[in-house]
């Protein structure tokens, strides 16, 4: 097994791949095309380059603390694994509408996995892998 290089972590979610600001986000929600799924709406927007961002976002209507920041752990985790989905040179926002019961991170991907490849084509291959959720509940 290699050594994973001090202060980077395998498969993250640095800093640099986040929309930081409220201004960006909502920019990319303005300016961006858009993708619908029964619990997510995703927006995306093209700038160039080679730099990646996305952002997340649960607001009070999808439920309580706990639900919104499930939801949210949820889609960073699945950020991480189909970072393939999310090309360089996009920046994507997406907003949780309402979570889904019991969601787990197979079940999420079922869901955004196809909306995104519908929409914005692209030939992801990696499967969504077993109904296990990101931290243990």
């Amino acid at each position: 097994m290699t050594a994973v290089p001090t202060g980077e972590r395998p498969r993250g979610f640095p800093a640099s791949e986040r929309l930081r600001t409220d201004r960006e986000f909502r920019e990319v929600v303005r300016k961006g095309a858009r993708a619908h799924t029964t619990h997510y709406t995703v927006y995306r927007d093209s700038l160039g380059g080679e730099k990646r961002q996305v952002g997340i976002s649960a607001g009070k209507r999808a439920g309580g603390a706990v639900a919104r920041n499930r939801a949210k752990r949820l889609l960073r985790e699945f950020y991480r694994m189909h970072k393939g989905v999310f090309p360089r040179g996009t920046r994507t926002a997406i907003v949780v509408r309402k979570p889904p019961v019991g969601a787990v991170l197979s079940s999420v991907c079922a869901e955004l996995l196809p909306a995104f490849l519908r929409r914005w084509g692209g030939d992801e291959g990696t499967p969504c892998g077993p109904d296990i959720s990101s931290s243990a509940s």
